[in-house]
């Protein structure tokens, strides 16, 4: 239910399950927002996942809302795809300690998708009934190429991802980001044979890039 305290904060409760449209619950979102509360603080409870439509329009009504309403996001449990990407949303977000985020890769393919002025000739590649393309398999690719814009994908898809992390990607506790990638860059010495491969140090400069976005948002 919505909530409203005297310092104008209101909160709204997202119950995370693997049933049900969400459609009302979006709905409740839209008129909160409507409302244009100085700050809309979104508390996000239970196990599950959040399916990757119903995660895209909750983005969508967080999107139209007044540039006035700051988003807080409280995740009370572990995270999984698009329930992950709600988190995101946030301007600011907090998470229980021991709280893990975790997104799956795609099997989705840039080939299932029929391109503008890209239609061929050709027959497409035979595909049996197990393997046809999947609509929603879409949608979660488009919940990736979001999530990608606060962490990298390619990197952490298909692991547990926990709050250390996540506070080096200055996505919690901004005020306290150490110096991990200034510790990396500037304090360790690399040695001739380091176990320090081509790959991490890709994964870190990525990290850092990543991070700088998010703090000049």
């Amino acid at each position: 239910m919505k909530k409203r305290s005297r310092q104008g904060l209101r909160r709204f409760r997202v119950e995370v399950r693997s049933w049900g449209n969400y459609v009302e619950r979006i709905a409740e979102l839209e008129r909160a927002l409507a409302k244009k509360p100085r700050t809309l603080q979104i508390e996000i409870v239970g196990t599950g996942e959040i399916s990757a439509d119903v995660a895209l329009r909750f983005r969508t009504a967080l999107l139209e809302r007044s540039p006035k309403t700051r988003i807080v996001t409280n995740a009370h449990s572990s995270l999984q795809g698009g329930s992950v990407l709600l988190w995101l949303l946030g301007d600011s977000r907090t998470i229980r300690g021991d709280v893990r985020l975790y997104f799956r890769r795609t099997t989705w393919s840039e080939e299932d998708e029929v391109k503008e002025n890209g239609v061929r000739d050709d027959e497409p590649a035979y595909r049996d009934s197990y393997s046809a393309v999947d609509p929603d398999e879409g949608d979660y690719a488009r919940v990736l190429q979001l999530i990608n814009e606060f962490l990298p994908v390619k990197e952490m898809a298909g692991r547990l991802i926990g709050a250390p992390v996540l506070r080096q990607f200055g996505l919690i506790e901004n005020e306290k980001v150490d110096s991990f990638l200034a510790t990396i860059f500037s304090k360790i010495p690399e040695p001739a044979e380091s176990s320090f491969t081509a790959k991490d140090r890709s994964f870190v400069r990525r990290s850092e890039k990543i991070r700088t976005r998010r703090i000049r948002r």
